[in-house]
């Protein structure tokens, strides 16, 4: 994989006990979604606490940071950036002032008309730190709460102008409010804790932190949680269709979560299952680019009846690739974050597996090692579509140039990956593995299709029919 994914989002409100310890353990199961950035945010006696910093959680939360957080309430995020640069200003959760109150605001997703709203909300006086269009929906909604004063209103009625994939826990005093897309493209759940309440991006994070996950927050859902107690849920208008992302359970929530009821390690054993019956190979091992693709790896070897191996040892203490902020930096750190197993692979006909590929420069610094190491065939199974569109929910992915797939075969990204050959599952693999209906996923980035509808493809149709 090559690309790089959104954020993580948690949100806090407890009865009896501080509210900083439990959204530092979220935020450390939550770190595969981003390593730019992280922050947190609590409130105690109406008084807003929030700290953030460029890096890993751990490298920016001590103990004296932690104890510094106090309250019973808060949010917490972990960033890698699609919209806005990456630098402290755009670091989240970000503060605005809700007519003399301090609110905190963390968001994973992408608005894709937020320069339309932020032009807007600038004529009329709205004053902005950063660049993000996590921040242009932080304001409009406090706009929104300088008219009604009811908070769940506000958010209704500024998701109503605001369109794009979204999950946000926002902190306002001691109120925690969660909320999520018309559409559900990113992923929100909701658990209790001992004596509280608990939001976050996946399931994982619910459960490290002591928690029991209830339920995914449902698509257009807006949930208020006050001291720990009261929780009131209310649904913005026009909900009804879902476009769940499948990147969630292709490459982006962590195996050991539950996604939309299906337990994202089983979806991806069934994947490797499947992409074996799709694509058949001869070969002596079968070998995953560690770690994401290992369930898809052993669902392809009980398949197939072809041995699974650990080829490749991923070094623990590099980052996750696919969220480095630039793509040379993603290059130089392949060869220091996998190095073959000696003599394993010498002499063997190796199906190396990925879960998906999307630049495909990283993929290509893989197959050249496998090669090195000996291997004497290199079949390259995929357990994803070809990746075609760019994504404008999130995941930077947003230039059709940059995308491997796009206008060739698979026989022609063997050539450039260097690979024997390049198989991918198909569409209908896909969507059988995931196991939820197909009119409920968010495929855009594999059929160009888009559950809404996005500015920036609209400029490119008419630039085309301009030149045509």
């Amino acid at each position: 994989m090559a690309a790089r994914e959104f954020c993580g989002v948690v949100g806090v409100s407890l009865q009896n006990q501080g509210a900083a310890p439990f959204l530092f353990r979220g935020l450390r199961a939550l770190q595969h979604r981003g390593q730019e950035s992280a922050g947190i945010a609590t409130s105690a006696h109406g008084l807003l606490h929030h700290r953030r910093g460029m890096g890993l959680v751990h490298e920016i939360f001590g103990q004296d940071s932690l104890d510094s957080l106090r309250g019973n309430v808060g949010i917490a995020h972990t960033r890698y950036s699609t919209t806005g640069t990456s630098d402290l200003e755009n670091a989240q959760p970000i503060v605005v002032r809700f007519h003399g109150e301090d609110a905190a605001f963390a968001h994973n997703g992408d608005i894709v008309n937020f320069e339309r709203v932020r032009r807007r909300l600038q004529a009329q006086g709205v004053e902005f730190l950063g660049n993000a269009d996590s921040e242009t929906m932080a304001q409009m909604i406090g706009v929104e709460y300088g008219m009604t004063r009811d908070l769940e209103s506000s958010v209704r009625r500024a998701c109503a102008e605001l369109v794009g994939g979204y999950a946000v826990v926002m902190l306002v005093g001691s109120k925690l409010l969660a909320f999520r897309d018309p559409l559900g493209i990113r992923p929100l759940v909701m658990g209790t804790l001992d004596g509280g309440f608990a939001f976050a991006s996946e399931s994982v994070a619910l459960e490290l932190m002591g928690g029991r996950l209830v339920r995914d927050v449902l698509p257009g859902e807006v949930i208020l949680v006050e001291k720990g107690q009261t929780v009131h849920s209310s649904r913005m208008a026009g909900v009804g269709e879902r476009a769940h992302c499948m990147f969630e359970w292709v490459y982006f929530s962590r195996p050991d979560s539950v996604a939309e009821g299906q337990m994202v390690y089983e979806v991806r054993t069934r994947i490797g299952k499947r992409l074996a019956a799709e694509s058949p190979v001869q070969a002596d091992l079968v070998i995953p680019v560690p770690d994401s693709s290992r369930p898809q790896a052993l669902g392809f070897s009980q398949a197939s009846g072809i041995p699974y191996a650990e080829g490749l040892i991923k070094n623990r203490f590099v980052e996750r690739t696919f969220i480095l902020p630039d793509q040379k930096r993603r290059e130089a750190e392949v060869r220091v974050k996998l190095h073959p197993v000696p003599g394993l692979l010498g002499g063997k006909r190796i199906v190396l597996l990925d879960d998906s590929i999307v630049r495909g420069t990283t993929l290509k610094e893989i197959v050249a090692m496998v090669r090195q190491a000996g291997a004497t065939r290199i079949d390259v199974r995929i357990g994803c579509p070809p990746i075609v569109a760019p994504c404008y929910f999130g995941v930077d992915m947003k230039e059709r140039r940059d995308l491997i797939a796009n206008g060739r075969t698979a026989e022609e990204v063997a050539k450039i990956v260097g690979a024997d050959s390049v198989h991918y599952l198909s569409i209908e693999g896909l969507v059988a593995s995931i196991a939820l209906p197909q009119e409920s996923l968010c495929l855009g980035c594999l059929t160009g299709r888009y559950p809404v509808e996005v500015p920036a493809e609209r400029r490119r149709f008419q630039k085309q029919l301009e030149e045509y």
